[in-house]
């Protein structure tokens, strides 16, 4: 499908410092990771390829088509790049999967004949609630 390691070596990573409630060593370590990628100059994806990652990463691409990713789960910085490294593999294979077309199906005779039975018992069911009509 694609070269994994080339298209690793075209993600850049920055370290920032993490959000939430400080502590001792919070303040001066910079352990979340945010990668980058951009999608337009990438040399290793096709131009189908990404079309189709344009397409199917719609809402997650700014509109340069660059492609940011964060992890701050762990209090390691090299631990926060390898998941962030997984999510973006994960993300760009699943991505690039297209969708088979439906082929449309006959609706069963079984399935008609049993919603024709539903309807006839629904209408005497109505019918029944009627008070009697005496001539």
């Amino acid at each position: 499908m694609f070269n994994e390691q080339a298209l690793l070596n075209e993600l850049t990573f920055k370290a920032i410092r993490s959000s939430g409630a400080g502590g001792q060593h919070v303040n001066k370590t910079a352990s979340k990771v945010e990668l980058t990628f951009d999608l337009e100059s990438s040399e290793v994806l096709s131009e189908e390829q990404k079309d189709l990652l344009k397409i199917n990463l719609e809402t997650r691409l700014t509109k340069a088509f660059v492609l940011i990713l964060q992890c701050g789960e762990s209090r390691s910085q090299h631990k926060n790049k390898a998941i962030v490294i997984g999510r973006f593999l994960e993300l760009i294979t699943s991505n690039l999967i297209e969708d088979k077309e439906r082929i449309p199906t006959k609706t069963p005779k079984a399935v008609k004949k049993k919603r024709l039975a539903n309807k006839r018992k629904n209408a005497e069911k109505k019918t029944n609630r009627k008070p009697p009509q005496i001539d």
